[in-house]
């Protein structure tokens, strides 16, 4: 594993191609080259060979890589080789929907503990994952060693919450919270906020040359008229 710092861009595609390569290895595919990765991710080739170099030499020039092998090292470096235990801030709709995901359909993770203050959903449980009170959080954190933690709350809760559970040893947060976290430097936050990717994603559904002529009219409208005056 290198010790110089690799860049959160790339850390992220690394999931990308795992899965393509989970999906090869299902239809028995051995090698591929990156130009066929390329055609699967949409990353170049030269980005995949890029990355890839960060970490070794994990292929053959002129036939591409293993796909077992190339999975199996993938894994290592994400720290994926065992399962990562995590837990679930927030047993609301969203914290219910990624509890009863990850708990069915992520084998890379096993989901310890749901953690709510709600008395009417204390003692509950999703598909067989308790939920605990959030005051005895500090106490499983350390018997299970978490070091990951999704977190679901209202915006207003979610700093609060974060300080908290640094203090008690998490290091790494998916934060499903509309709100930016400060963190400290040795802790590291990926933000999946729902609403601004839908946002972003209803400027593809309508096209590009009609909204700027409706933006164009509107500011037209807005401008003010100019009126003749008579001395």
């Amino acid at each position: 594993m290198p010790q110089r710092s690799i860049s959160k861009s790339v850390i992220k595609r690394l999931p990308v191609y795992l899965r393509i390569l989970d999906n090869l290895i299902r239809r028995d595919v051995e090698i591929i080259s990156s130009k066929e990765l390329s055609n699967e991710s949409g990353f170049t080739a030269e980005q995949i060979r890029k990355d890839l170099a960060y970490f070794g030499a994990f292929g053959t020039r002129g036939t591409g890589y293993n796909t077992m092998y190339l999975r199996e090292q993938i894994l290592k470096i994400i720290g994926l080789d065992k399962k990562t235990s995590i837990i679930v801030i927030g047993a609301g709709h969203l914290g219910t929907a990624l509890t009863r995901y990850n708990a069915s359909k992520n084998p890379y993770v096993s989901v310890k503990a749901v953690f709510d203050i709600d008395p009417a959903l204390i003692g509950g449980d999703i598909n067989g994952i308790p939920i605990f009170d959030y005051a005895e959080i500090a106490g499983i954190i350390k018997e299970h060693q978490i070091k990951v933690a999704l977190i679901t709350v209202p915006a207003g809760a979610a700093q609060e919450v974060v300080d908290d559970i640094v203090s008690h040893g998490i290091r790494a947060i998916l934060n499903f919270a509309p709100v930016k976290l400060r963190v400290p430097s040795h802790v590291h936050v990926f933000n999946a906020d729902l609403t601004m990717e839908l946002q972003s994603l209803i400027y593809y559904s309508s096209a590009e040359e009609e909204r700027l002529s409706r933006l164009q009219q509107d500011q037209d409208t807005a401008k003010p008229s100019k009126t003749l005056t008579l001395d």
